[in-house]
């Protein structure tokens, strides 16, 4: 299936004028419009023409559960409305100019808790890291390459480090399993000269302690941030 293809697969997709004209009601410049049925993509282009209107800086988040029409249709289209696209009238050809803009292209990952609130079974450091540190942040986890793939240390995001201490073992209260912060472990860290928030499924030191070593301790799993 390509962009080309979709009116065979979308009977009634959603008017993009009619979008045009909800986002013109109900939005402000720097809204985030959400649609959870992405489809062909109109919301997104819709809000890319709002943008290229009115100067404005919404954003939108669209969800396509079926990753072929994801992958080859709402990506395609919203492609095609940023770098500009042909369309053809029989002889007639017409020349539809660029909206600018741009997006991030995403995939749904393994569920993180599971029904007792519990993190998964199936989740590793690199699933747990990703999540907390966007949570943190806002921002996506910094790729990490050699020695840093193990760090303890996801990154730093203005001016405040953001640590993990996960052994991948669930469960393991151990005060010297991994897990756990304590003065040893803390030595053990790797070194940053200002605010520290360190993830951990337990805490051993102080709140003096803490505030002396500028350290907010969150506890996993009941203090991960999910929303």
């Amino acid at each position: 299936m390509t962009f080309a293809d979709t009116k065979s697969v979308f009977v009634t997709p959603k008017p993009t004028r009619l979008l045009a004209r909800i986002l013109e009601i109900a939005t402000n410049e720097d809204s985030l419009i959400l649609d959870s049925f992405a489809g062909t993509g109109t919301t997104g282009h819709a809000v890319l023409a709002a943008n290229a209107a009115d100067g404005g800086s919404r954003r939108f988040i669209l969800v396509e559960m079926e990753s072929e029409i994801a992958e080859t249709v709402t990506t395609q289209r919203l492609q095609h409305a940023i770098q500009g696209f042909e369309t053809a009238n029989g002889n007639k050809v017409s020349k539809v100019p660029a909206l600018s803009g741009g997006f991030r292209y995403c995939r749904l990952g393994k569920p993180l808790f599971d029904e007792a609130g519990n993190i998964a079974s199936e989740v590793g450091f690199d699933d747990l890291a990703a999540h907390v540190y966007l949570a943190e942040t806002g921002q996506p986890l910094p790729r990490r390459r050699g020695k840093a793939k193990t760090s303890p240390l996801l990154g730093v995001h203005n001016g405040t480090a953001v640590y993990l201490l996960y052994n991948g073992i669930l469960g393991d209260k151990r005060v010297n399993g991994g897990n756990v912060l304590t003065g040893p472990v803390l030595a053990t860290l790797p070194a940053h000269d200002g605010p520290r928030v360190i993830y951990g499924e337990g805490c051993r030191l102080g709140r003096a302690r803490l505030k002396r070593e500028g350290i907010t301790f969150n506890q996993i799993p009941y203090e991960i941030k999910v929303g």
